[in-house]
């Protein structure tokens, strides 16, 4: 029966991270640290989670090919952008049923690019720090399945909620030219998102897994920009190696349809991309984890030219008051 409680509040808190935010080829990771990273928290109550993420995208793409700068021309042949992101996410569990989670970023990035303005290539970049878009969860369990021959438990569930417009969208250059649209801070519209979960407990001793998809679909636009829709799919496996130590394998696919509006770049912007992520974390006290995850694309294919990361890095801190 213990065991039982403890999973149920396992899954609850499953759909809080905010891997459904982007691609790591465009701002934040599509990593799953809450339920793959924390392990089984049982207790209503308070979790902090501090995360940090280092993702440098100097790799143009072209569908399925890497190319070099400026080997297919566009309006601007971007070289790189830099984005090393702080996310603080603040999880209360009420009890085994409900939960709640207010997840808010915080965007230090930088961009190069070349303006070919009538055949002279003009270098531009940008250098901001800046919050981002916040996004709140509300997170229910439908239902939990429980072996009696077998040590295995399983629950599925949903999550729902909404991105909100809190970023800015007006970041402008030491010269006082704007930044495009993807590469603000915020996207200036509210979001709908919908999730479901499925998590087990193997019958192999210390061996757990987990399935989720999330969908994240705008409902309005701002000022002639409508980012696309997302859909985000993560599946990991986690093994407790001692009773400090956990390892964890995942892969996260995020789909992406293209952005619409007149200050949007449609021709270059959506695509599928896969990625393989393995992590581990550690216990420091029992109530705090310290965790890392190392995230490698598999399989990246996009509309038009746009930059991808070769790989991104992750560290966190998880807390339960």
């Amino acid at each position: 029966m213990k065991a039982f409680v403890r999973y149920v509040a396992l899954c609850c808190v499953l759909l809080a991270a905010p891997g459904a935010l982007a691609t790591c080829g465009s701002a934040f990771c599509t990593i799953n640290t809450n339920w793959d990273a924390h392990g089984a928290w049982a207790e209503p109550g308070w979790r902090l989670d501090l995360r940090y993420e280092r993702i440098t995208q100097d790799q143009p793409q072209a569908g399925s090919d890497r190319i070099s700068v400026g080997q297919l021309p566009r309006h601007h042949d971007e070289v790189f952008t830099k984005n090393r992101n702080w996310l603080a996410t603040f999880d209360y569990t009420f009890n085994v049923d409900w939960a709640v989670s207010l997840a808010l970023p915080y965007v230090d990035r930088s961009h190069f690019h070349i303006h070919n303005h009538h055949g002279q290539p003009l270098p531009e970049s940008w250098d901001f720090s800046d919050a981002g878009d916040a996004r709140v969860l509300g997170r229910y369990r439908l239902a939990t399945f429980e072996d009696r021959d077998t040590p295995k438990l399983g629950t599925v569930g949903l999550s729902f909620g909404l991105k909100l417009p809190t970023g800015r969208t007006d970041v402008r250059n030491a010269s006082g030219d704007l930044a495009e649209r993807s590469l603000q801070p915020g996207t200036g519209t509210t979001d709908a998102l919908l999730g479901a979960y499925y998590a087990q407990l193997l019958p192999m001793k210390d061996l757990s897994w987990f399935v989720q998809a999330t969908a994240q679909v705008p409902v309005n636009s701002n000022d002639g920009f409508k980012p696309g829709r997302r859909l985000s799919i993560d599946a990991g496996l986690r093994y407790d190696a001692m009773e400090s130590l956990s390892l964890m394998l995942q892969v996260n696919g995020l789909f992406r349809s293209r952005d619409s509006g007149v200050n949007a770049e449609p021709d270059d912007s959506g695509g599928t991309s896969w990625f393989l992520s393995p992590g581990f974390s550690v216990a420091i006290t029992k109530d705090a984890r310290l965790y890392a995850f190392h995230q490698i694309p598999i399989h990246q294919h996009v509309n038009g030219v746009q930059l991808t990361a070769r790989s991104a890095s992750l560290l966190g801190l998880s807390l339960r008051f």
